[in-house]
């Protein structure tokens, strides 16, 4: 599981959904909470969050130019890269934070990843988890 440090710096809401936007050392991440009925009182701007996603939900890209509605993006270098014969593991530097993409060894030879590579590493807002830091 990735876990990344933030503060919490925006909060909408409407009916059983709530965006939130959170800081992470100046970098910008936005949670989507679908059917959240609940406003959990740790959950106020200004407070200190785990931004907190699955290997297997960080899509890499490389190259990347042009428009696009994901907004959770990480530029990121490859530290390495541990194949598999279906699935493929790639460690990656984002900021001082060291994270963790899974995805297929087929995408894997397909954008030529090897370790010093520079790559997008995205991920959903619906994909993102907000955790309580204690």
């Amino acid at each position: 599981m990735n876990r990344l440090e933030g503060i919490i710096t925006q909060i909408q809401k409407v009916e059983s959904i709530m965006l939130i936007d959170v800081d992470v050392d100046g970098h910008g991440f936005s949670a989507l909470l679908i059917e959240s009925t609940i406003h959990p009182k740790w959950l106020q701007i200004g407070n200190s969050v785990d931004v907190v996603f699955k290997e297997t939900e960080v899509t890499l890209a490389k190259n990347i130019s042009g428009q696009i509605s994901l907004r959770n993006r990480m530029k990121c270098n490859v530290l390495s890269v541990k194949r598999g014969e279906l699935l493929s593991t790639i460690l990656l530097q984002f900021q001082h934070y060291t994270i963790t993409s899974a995805i297929t060894t087929r995408s894997v030879d397909y954008l030529q990843i090897t370790v010093g590579d520079e790559l997008v590493a995205l991920v959903k807002a619906n994909e993102i988890s907000l955790m309580k830091i204690r």
